[in-house]
C-alpha cells in the first residue's frame, strides 16, 4: 500500500453500533472523502467512492447502512455492498469493491490512512496505481 498520511477522523464514542460516520481529509477542491463504521464492536474504514460512477455512497450525511442494518448502500444507484469486505453484491458494480482503508484506534480516537486527494482515491477504485 502507498505511504499515505494518517488522519484523526472521529471518536469511536461518536459511532453508533451499527453506525457510520463520514470524514473528509486534505485540502483544496478535491479533498478525500471516506467513512468509518462500527458493527458488532468492529471498526472498518472505506473510501466514500462507489466503484460504479465514483459518487459518494451517502446522499444524506452519515447514511451508509441499508435497511437491513447489515449491508452498505449507494444512495445514487442502489448498489449494495458487504459491510465486512466492501464487495458489491447487487447493483451496477456487482463484483467490484469499495476501497478499504487501513485504520487504528488509539484510546477513543480513530485514525485512518488516506490520501490527501479524492483524485488518488478514484484512481485506485478504477484500478490505477495511485502512486506518483
Amino acid at each position: 500500500m502507498t505511504a499515505w498520511q494518517e488522519w484523526p477522523v472521529c471518536l469511536q464514542s461518536q459511532l453508533a453500533d451499527p453506525g457510520a460516520r463520514s470524514f473528509e481529509v486534505g485540502e483544496g477542491t478535491w479533498p478525500f472523502r471516506g467513512f468509518v463504521l462500527q458493527q458488532r464492536g468492529e471498526i472498518r474504514a472505506f473510501a466514500n467512492i462507489c466503484p460504479h460512477l465514483s459518487h459518494p455512497l451517502d446522499m444524506l450525511p452519515d447514511e451508509f447502512f441499508a435497511q437491513d442494518g447489515e449491508s452498505l448502500r449507494c444512495m445514487s444507484h442502489g448498489a449494495l455492498f458487504d459491510s465486512q469486505s466492501g464487495l458489491c453484491t447487487l447493483g451496477p458494480c456487482a463484483g467490484e469493491a469499495l476501497l478499504r482503508l487501513e485504520h487504528r484506534v488509539d484510546g477513543d480516537q480513530i485514525w485512518v490512512c488516506a490520501p490527501e486527494t479524492l483524485q488518488e482515491g478514484i484512481a485506485l477504485v478504477r484500478g490505477g496505481s495511485g502512486t506518483s
